[in-house]
């Protein structure tokens, strides 16, 4: 396995540019901030199930990402069913609240002492999910209190196309002002993975589901941890190495445009 050197000097030299100059980390939040997906695979299985359509629970975590919406036209397409907008979204609000019906979940083992140190970092968090729930920020202020604003959030709200196209992740660039060399990108779920490389972005997956590490890596992934408490042990060394790979930065007048 690439050290992590090498897995920022192979992002630099695919992207041209000279260094990861980090400003922002942005956070999927199911499967990353929170330990979720389980109910979630439960909630669109059973959902699908009632409306004679067929959705896996694995299979929920290959499409992990995909707003609601294009994860009920996939599979009305798949079927040969044609469903109305309004069908689709009785179905969203039906698999909302079959996920609510679950036990509660809590956060993901590691992700607030992670966020902690990326804040004393001087590093802005931000949230990059296809989740549309409206409680959303108000959720992550319960168990990550004072850490995230709605104006660094990109929601399946916000977006036309969800992960795996890259909008979602260009979308927070152009939220925060950045650059894709200014931010990194923690990921668990191929989808995610695959958008984040798509807008250019060096990206962490941490697998902390069902799947093969190979499909995160094949998906574009830089660097592949077994999950979040290990990324939390490892952030000082992954911290440090972006911080010092590459030459000196560009001169103010100089950046990539």
């Amino acid at each position: 396995m690439n050290t992590y050197k090498q897995a920022v000097e192979a992002f630099l030299s695919a992207g041209r540019h000279e260094r990861i100059e980090l400003k922002v980390i942005l956070f999927d939040m199911d499967g990353v901030l929170y330990d979720s997906m389980p109910n979630h695979a439960v909630a669109w299985s059973e959902t699908m199930k009632r409306h004679g359509l067929y959705l896996s629970e694995q299979e929920v975590y290959l499409h992990e990402g995909r707003t609601g919406d294009s994860t009920i036209e996939l599979v009305c397409r798949r079927q040969g069913t044609s469903v109305t907008p309004e069908e689709i979204q009785a179905i969203y609000r039906e698999k909302t609240e079959a996920f609510n019906a679950c036990p509660p979940v809590g956060a993901m083992p590691g992700s607030y002492e992670l966020l902690q140190k990326v804040v004393r970092d001087g590093l802005t968090p931000m949230i990059v999910t296809g989740s549309g729930q409206a409680s959303l920020l108000e959720r992550l202020n319960t168990h990550f209190p004072n850490i995230f604003a709605r104006e660094r959030m990109v929601t399946g709200a916000d977006v036309k196309r969800g992960k795996p196209d890259p909008e979602p992740y260009l979308m927070a660039l152009e939220k925060g002002g950045l650059q894709p060399w200014e931010a990194i990108v923690v990921e668990n779920a191929p989808l995610g993975v695959e958008a984040a490389h798509a807008a250019g972005i060096f990206t962490i997956a941490v697998n902390t589901g069902p799947l093969p590490d190979s499909l995160l890596l094949d998906a574009g992934a830089d660097i592949l941890l077994s999950g979040m408490p290990s990324l939390c042990d490892e952030w000082e060394k992954i911290r440090e190495t972006v911080r010092y790979v590459g030459p000196n930065p560009f001169p103010a007048n100089h950046r990539q445009k």
